[in-house]
């Protein structure tokens, strides 16, 4: 199984108007037949131990900042795929994440026929808001990458 970075094929003032951030990953799933919510599910709804590990070092941290924690953004929405409110939802793409006071955040699953299977690709864009939102996202990009490609191995399997 290929996970690639890609060219992001979305345009992300769309979704967030003035996004610094954007990056996007993908994998071929062969003979699958997975719609956005099922992918994203795949993806989001479980995390290995070690990415639960640093998302609760990253709760403990930002805790006294007053940034969402994991526990509130689970809170927050009915409607979720993992820990992330959904915005949006076709059958081939889903759009879910939330606003806080120092960055927006989107992640995109989008899902399309590739040859005898479908092509999943995950993007995020992010809005920062202020210094806290730029070191904050400095800090976390390459932690981000090494996630967003873990992840992404889970929707094949």
């Amino acid at each position: 199984m290929n996970i690639a970075m890609v060219r992001p094929e979305i345009d992300p003032d769309s979704l967030l108007a003035g996004a610094q951030f954007i990056d996007a990953f993908s994998v071929t799933v062969e003979g699958a037949a997975l719609d956005a919510r099922t992918a994203a599910d795949r993806m989001l709804g479980r995390s290995p131990g070690w990415v639960q590990a640093l998302l609760a070092a990253r709760d403990f941290l930002v805790k006294p900042f007053g940034l969402t924690t994991t526990k509130a953004a689970k809170q927050s929405s009915a409607d979720r795929i993992g820990m992330f409110p959904v915005i949006s939802d076709t059958p081939h793409r889903i759009v879910a994440g939330f606003n806080d006071s120092h960055l927006d955040f989107r992640v995109v699953v989008d899902v399309a026929a590739a040859g005898r299977g479908q092509r999943v690709t995950a993007t995020t864009v992010v809005l920062t808001h202020n210094l806290l939102g730029r070191a904050y996202l400095t800090i976390i990009t390459p932690f981000h990458r090494l996630i967003v490609r873990t992840m992404l191995r889970q929707v094949a399997g």
